[in-house]
């Protein structure tokens, strides 16, 4: 299965929230109260966006932490990079094929290769003010109990 891990998704939720009032600072204590996450792992995280560029941290008493770019101009691919490393699918996707024992015997490359790609160009499609503005429940749930179609407004639960 392929998903980001915890860091990657409180970093996301963070800066997404950030994202809503860009011209607002706020220190890594705030954020984790503000969100239910534990304050060592904001921490931590914060650290790794700044370090990529992606917040500056501000010292004093209006100190804290704020986007370094408009929400506007941050995609999502540099969030999970910056927390995570490169993208890609497979080893020989991201290293080569000296990568892979199997190089030799293997026609996968490139259709892993376009996959990774299409993954990439989708995340750098969305930026951090798309990712923090309000969105409306459009998705359809099937109930398992029967074939009624239920609204994403009911999140699953058979509509009567």
């Amino acid at each position: 299965m392929l998903r980001i891990n915890r860091e990657t998704d409180y970093g996301v939720l963070i800066l997404s929230a950030m994202a809503r009032v860009p011209e607002q600072r706020a220190s890594s204590a705030q954020l984790a109260y503000a969100h239910g996450l534990p304050q060592p792992i904001v921490s931590k995280v914060m650290k790794q966006l700044v370090h990529a560029g992606l917040l500056c941290s501000f010292r004093g008493t209006k100190g804290g932490y704020g986007l370094s770019r408009t929400p506007d101009q941050v995609n999502i691919l540099e969030v999970i990079e910056a927390l995570e490393g490169p993208i890609a699918i497979t080893d020989c996707v991201e290293n080569g094929t000296q990568s892979c024992a199997h190089a030799y015997d293997c026609n996968a490359g490139a259709a892993w290769s376009r996959i990774s790609n299409v993954v990439r160009t989708a995340l750098q499609g969305v930026t951090l003010e798309q990712m923090g503005a309000p969105q409306e429940q459009s998705v359809t749930f099937h109930n398992q109990r029967s074939d009624s179609v239920g609204t994403g407004a009911n999140y699953g639960v058979a509509e009567e």
